[in-house]
């Protein structure tokens, strides 16, 4: 058994960790990795998303995640808010998720042509 020390230790490394993936930012930005992803293009958007957010000023976290369960609307990117309110976007290209950030993280205009809202419609 651990001392309540080393407990407590061991719960401030695993806090810092969260932070670091959660980044404490206004949005988490989520591209689905998985094989149904990555097969239909998802690796080039998260590295476009990855390459925008270093060049800019935006105030939120990339991630990743396995499969979202929509594997026909691959490459999907959800958007997270503060409030955790999410934003779907499907069918998403490297230039969509560029302007993605650069309306919906840095406006805070939701892209809704992008969405799986207007792709069902």
């Amino acid at each position: 058994m651990k001392s309540l020390e080393d407990l407590k230790k061991m719960r401030e490394e695993a806090k810092k960790r969260v932070e670091l993936r959660e980044g404490g930012k206004d949005y988490r930005v989520v591209v689905g990795m998985a094989t149904c992803g990555i097969a239909a293009g998802a690796r080039p958007v998260l590295n476009a998303l990855v390459e925008e957010t270093a060049r800019g000023d935006y105030n939120c976290t990339i991630t990743q995640t396995g499969c979202i369960g929509m594997c026909t609307l691959e490459p999907i990117v959800e958007v997270y808010d503060k409030n955790g309110d999410k934003t779907t976007y499907c069918h998403v290209n490297p230039e969509k998720a560029v302007e993605i950030l650069r309306q919906h993280i840095k406006k805070g205009e939701i892209v809704t042509q992008y969405t799986v809202a207007a792709y069902q419609k």
